[in-house]
């Protein structure tokens, strides 16, 4: 399976397993058991690799002391075997968790003297919390054997560029925090950390080592994914430091944890537990203070402060950080943690930083530090993102990008509030909302309704004040009515006007769809429009050319990832390609490119995923077959275990295989399972026709018919028919034996789908298996780049659909006039008055029928 399918099959496991324990401290407990895993691993790898020791570490102990130095002074730490995840997982029901108390503590002493900063008290929180596993010592070891075989699962040789490990964590770290509640402040979301990360990249391109810092780092995601982009650019991603700086001891160990599992030198990871607006860096360690004191001064900065929060500023007059600026009040830290960032920058670094709303208008103190924000040229961007987006709060929020030195005085302000997808009870960025955020910023685009460059003049002269409404206005227009075309019909030609790009790339479609007019309304002549549409001449050619656009993308696609699958650079290809296909849509009138990139990212999804695979595995990887695995339960114990249940490829899919090499016997199977469900229905139709009273007899409390019940009736009325019975068409007898009739005819359809799965399943394993070259790169082709490119193309007829709603509304909008209303309302009137006059009845009938015709005339008593 790929990454994204094993990180949500560990996701799904640890969540059955989690039982009473919060999310919040499980996410502690498994995160450190994971983290274990992957030392243990690293120090296996070692030994093999630099030490030449076998796979049999019996002989590793404590007393082997040359062995215990190399690895404290070369990765960090050492671990005997008895200690190993390993040799825990070897144990089975040996283990213990006494086990893992020991080799915790051990871990403590065994930390190299350089490393101690890195690893120190690493594991506190799970040491801590396993006494949280259970009311004792058997129970917990129970509960924390079932994890360690869940976890196990998760391979950490760190043989791709982001590595399995690292995605599986990072999708952990996610779910963790949408189960959290307030307590998920310790994640950025990844739309909102990828913004950040590439504005920063982009920046920082042309460097050839690069330093980044997040003051309150929480889980690390935000450094990460700069690491990883900024990675886009450098060829040696080890040339990249990270500063890391965390308040609360869990959440550090989260950042310390995340980091080292990304294959970051521990070098270069400098991090530090404390409070970040208090205990300012530089900092050092009283007993090696040569080699620990850090002036920092970052090249890239970047955070997701706690929101509004209180702090301590009596001391704050006399610290650097805020000279010139001002103090941020006690009630809310917000421009503290900004003024902190920014004073560590470089003088030609970058930041970014996601803020609540009100840092934009909030006056007092944090509108006196606005403004020198202002008149220093510092803030160079300000990035409104959709409400309930972050976990732990639904208010809006913010991303501002500000430099120590610019060279222009304007501020570019992006509206992105409106550009979202609904995810569960959350808001989510797609992938089209990012590009265009993060090309909007770095090109300092004015787009009408969502960005605009305003000059700092304007914004003193609305007193400072940041508020995005104030200056891009991207609120929808208001519906118009138009009341000449409400009373007597026809289309504004200004309304009409809003489909003025339609018009442009189509000029004969509107001649063929109105009537010219002297008045300034137009009359629609057709009563299809769609149909018009689609025949014009101009719009034909329009779709023709939206495939000539795109002929040569599936040859470029397909040379570039696929004849040379071994070769691409993954994180940077996706870039690669989204230039080259913008160049194609930039041709295409009407095509918006942020759509064209989101059926990309799509797309790009898997094709990276089997990237990676074969990139690891070779091209074999496509010729083969796993289990596929599911996790169950075991409905008298509750216990979790795996079952396999058939097959699948690892990297081409048997429904691909079986569309192509064997349509028949799809076809065939096909049409079993829909003569299947047509008996199934009818046998519940005949269900339902049966007497509540007779059907008592057939179910069983639930109210499920119970089959031995069923057949001890039918075996009595075939008895009755021997003796001569005749049963009426339509009576319970006679129903219960047609529904036998259908039980046999579902029985023998079973059989032969089952027979028929079989034997396709094993035609295409077999011809996974046996495919040549030619035919894996075909079918690659048919995976990867035909549904992306005819998704493309359709782009063209989606976006003339979308024109064509807009007309269609517009004609139904006028279509009925107030006149039209009014003469049928008096038409319905006479007719009913005329219905008045045919009926009869006595005096006080008749005189209540005269007073409702003179209502319908509009008559007041005494006319």
């Amino acid at each position: 399976m790929n990454k994204q399918e094993l990180a949500s099959k560990i996701w799904a496991g640890a969540n059955e397993l989690r039982g009473k324990v919060s999310a919040s401290s499980y996410k502690d407990y498994m995160l450190g058991l994971i983290f274990y895993k992957y030392l243990s691993e690293k120090e296996e790898r070692y030994l093999n690799e630099k030490l030449y020791f076998d796979e049999d570490f019996s002989e590793l102990t404590e007393d082997d002391e040359d062995t215990v130095k190399n690895c404290e002074d070369n990765i960090g730490y050492f671990i005997e075997n008895k200690n190993l995840f390993s040799y825990w997982i070897n144990q089975g029901s040996d283990f213990t968790i006494a086990d893992v108390r020991t080799a915790l503590s051990a871990f403590d002493r065994h930390i190299g003297s350089n490393y101690r900063k890195v690893y120190d008290s690493i594991f506190d929180a799970l040491s801590s919390g396993l006494n949280d596993f259970g009311t004792g010592d058997s129970e917990r070891t129970k509960a924390i054997r079932k994890l360690l075989n869940l976890i196990q699962q998760i391979p950490v040789d760190g043989s791709q560029d982001y590595d399995v490990l690292g995605f599986v964590y990072e999708f952990l770290l996610k779910n963790f925090a949408a189960n959290a509640g307030k307590a998920g402040e310790f994640y950025t979301p990844h739309e909102a950390s990828i913004i950040m990360s590439e504005i920063i990249a982009n920046h920082l391109k042309d460097r050839n080592e690069i330093s980044i810092y997040d003051p309150t780092s929480g889980s690390g995601s935000l450094l990460i994914n700069i690491g990883k982009s900024v990675a886009k650019y450098v060829d040696n991603p080890n040339k990249i430091k990270y500063f890391a700086q965390e308040l609360i001891p869990e959440t550090y160990n989260l950042t310390r944890m995340n980091l080292i599992m990304h294959d970051i030198l521990p070098d270069n990871v400098i991090v530090r537990n404390g409070d970040t607006l208090v205990n300012d860096w530089p900092f050092f360690d009283e007993n090696d203070k040569e080699r620990t004191y850090y002036p920092v001064f970052v090249d890239g900065c970047c955070s997701n402060p706690p929101y509004s929060q209180s702090w301590k500023n009596d001391d704050a007059d006399n610290d650097i950080r805020f000279n010139d600026y001002g103090i941020a009040p006690k009630s809310k830290a917000d421009y503290a943690f900004l003024l902190h960032n920014l004073y560590h920058l470089k003088s030609d670094g970058i930041m970014a930083i996601v803020m609540p709303h009100g840092v934009l208008f909030r006056g007092g103190d944090e509108g006196i530090i606005r403004k020198n924000l202002i008149e220093k040229n510092n803030i160079e961007t300000i990035i409104g993102l959709p409400a309930n987006m972050f976990f732990g709060t639904g208010i809006p929020t913010i991303i501002i990008i500000l430099k120590k030195q610019r060279n222009t005085n304007d501020v570019l302000f992006i509206d992105a509030s409106k550009g979202f997808a609904k995810d569960g009870n959350k808001n989510k960025l797609r992938a089209q909302d990012v590009r265009k955020i993060v090309d909007t910023a770095i090109n300092r685009e004015t787009i009408d309704g969502y960005s605009r460059l305003v000059e700092k003049k304007e914004i003193e002269e609305n007193d400072y004040n940041l508020n995005i409404p104030r200056y891009v206005d991207s609120s929808e227009s208001q519906e118009k009515w138009d009341i000449y075309a409400t009373m007597f019909g026809g289309i504004p030609n200004n309304e009409l006007a809003d489909l003025d790009q339609l018009w442009s790339t189509f000029p004969s479609l509107k001649h063929e769809l109105f009537a010219d007019s002297e008045i300034p309304y137009s009359q629609i002549i057709t009563d299809d429009i769609r149909n018009v549409t689609l025949k014009n001449k101009e719009v034909k050619y329009y779709l023709d050319e939206c495939k000539t656009a795109f002929n040569t993308f599936p040859s470029y696609l397909s040379n570039r990832l696929i004849d040379n699958f071994s070769k691409v650079k993954i994180a940077r290809e996706e870039s690669v390609i989204a230039e080259e296909l913008k160049k194609i849509v930039r041709n295409i009138p009407l095509v918006d490119y942020y759509s064209a990139y989101e059926i990309f990212d799509d797309n790009w999804t898997t094709i990276a995923l089997d990237l990676e695979i074969l990139q690891k595995d070779g091209i074999l990887a496509a010729r083969a077959v796993d289990p596929k695995m599911v996790i169950k339960k075991n409905s008298k114990t509750n216990e979790l275990y795996e079952k396999q249940e058939g097959w699948i490829g690892r990297i081409l899919p048997f429904e691909l295989i079986q569309s192509i090499y064997f349509k028949e016997e799809k076809s065939k199977l096909e049409n079993l399972i829909s003569n299947l469900d047509s008996e199934k229905n009818e046998k519940d139709e005949l269900f339902d026709a049966i007497d509540p009273n007779d059907k008592a007899e057939l179910v069983d409390d639930d109210g499920e018919v119970v089959s031995k019940k069923l057949n001890a009736v039918f075996s009595k009325l075939k008895k009755e028919q021997k003796n001569g019975a005749v049963f009426e068409d339509g009576s319970y007898e006679s129903i219960i034996i047609k529904i036998d009739d259908i039980n046999n005819r579902m029985k023998k359809l079973k059989k032969d789908i089952k027979d028929l799965e079989e034997d396709l399943e094993s035609e295409t394993i077999s011809k996974i298996e046996n495919l040549s070259d030619t035919e894996v790169r075909e079918l690659l082709q048919k995976k990867w780049i035909d549904p992306l490119c005819q998704s493309l193309i359709g782009l063209g007829k989606e976006v003339i659909n979308q024109h064509l709603k807009k007309l269609e509304y517009l004609t139904k909008k006028y279509d009925i006039t107030m006149h039209d209303i009014s003469q049928q309302i008096d038409e319905s009137e006479k007719a009913l008055s005329e219905m008045l006059s045919d009926l009869t009845g006595n005096d006080y009938d008749i005189k209540g029928i005269l007073e409702f015709k003179k209502l319908l005339r509009g008559e007041e008593d005494g006319e």
